[in-house]
């Protein structure tokens, strides 16, 4: 009996472990094809998924595609920004006062998006907007929590 446990708990195990992994390989493949991508594209992508999501208009749609080429070489140009400093051995851990400066920037630029979205979609579109990036950012506590349990 003791025998069959151990195989039963070896198996569930092993199946976990190698779920994990996947997960995790899954992930870095969609990072890395989405770095692929120019700003120009990554703009396009969104603003017809927008499109679909949102029912826009053509003039809402060249707004829109404006606000997230904008929006798309900032974040191009801070993640570059960040892979070289991951890269630089030495710069690994940055100050307090470079996070204080980075999640300000992050909270400016999220207000000044939303001014803009606001003052492109009507009130129907905004609210469906908004709810569309909340779920986007539960995701993402979501798995930034996973992965602080699995460590």
């Amino acid at each position: 009996m003791k025998k069959i446990f151990l195989i039963a708990l070896a198996l569930v195990s092993l199946q976990m472990t190698a779920q994990e992994k996947r997960e995790l390989h899954e992930r870095k493949q969609k990072s890395e094809r989405m770095s692929d991508y120019t700003p120009q594209e990554i703009a396009q992508l969104q603003t017809k998924q927008m499109t679909l999501d949102l029912d826009l208009t053509e003039a809402q749609q060249d707004k829109i595609m404006a606000i997230n080429l904008k929006n798309a070489e900032s974040r191009k140009a801070m993640m570059e920004a960040r892979k070289e400093r991951m890269e630089n051995k030495e710069a690994k851990e940055i100050s307090k006062e470079e996070k204080l400066k980075l999640k300000n920037d992050m909270l400016d630029r999220k207000i000044e998006i939303k001014k803009q979205m606001k003052a492109v979609l009507n009130d129907e579109q905004y609210q469906k907007w908004e709810a569309m990036v909340q779920k986007k950012m539960d995701r993402g506590r979501q798995y930034k929590k996973q992965r602080t349990h699995k460590k």
